[in-house]
C-alpha cells in the first residue's frame, strides 16, 4: 500500500495537462473506482501506472511515485543507462581480446 497519495498534486498536474480523471482510468486501463481507490490511497500505482502517468502529466516517474507515496522507487527508464552499460561490455570484450590474443602469442 502506498505511503500516501498527494491528491492535489495529483489533480493539479491533470488540469495542467488538460486530463481528467476520466482520460486518467482510460490510459491507466482502470476503472472509475480503481482511480478512487488510488485518490483514497486504497491502491498503490504499478511500476507500469507511475511510467504513464509521468508520460501523460509531463513529469519525471521518480515524481510521480514520490506524490503518489509509492514505497518502493521508480526504475530508470530501461534505455537511461544503456550507453555507459555498452561501454562496460565493450571495454570487457577488449580485454578478454587481449588475454586470448597474448595466449595464442605463447603457444
Amino acid at each position: 500500500m502506498a505511503l500516501f497519495f498527494d491528491v492535489a498534486w495529483f489533480e493539479a498536474r491533470l488540469e495542467a495537462a488538460n486530463l481528467s480523471r476520466e482520460a486518467l482510468a482510460a490510459a491507466l486501463g482502470l476503472s472509475q473506482s480503481e482511480i478512487a481507490e488510488l485518490w483514497k490511497d486504497q491502491r498503490e500505482l504499478s511500476v507500469q501506472d507511475v511510467c504513464t502517468i509521468a508520460s501523460l502529466v509531463g513529469a519525471s516517474a521518480d515524481e510521480v511515485a514520490l506524490h503518489a507515496g509509492v514505497s518502493t522507487l521508480a526504475p530508470k527508464a530501461p534505455l537511461a543507462d544503456l550507453g555507459s552499460r555498452l561501454e562496460r561490455v565493450l571495454r570487457e570484450l577488449e580485454d578478454i581480446k587481449a588475454q586470448l590474443s597474448k595466449r595464442t602469442e605463447r603457444q
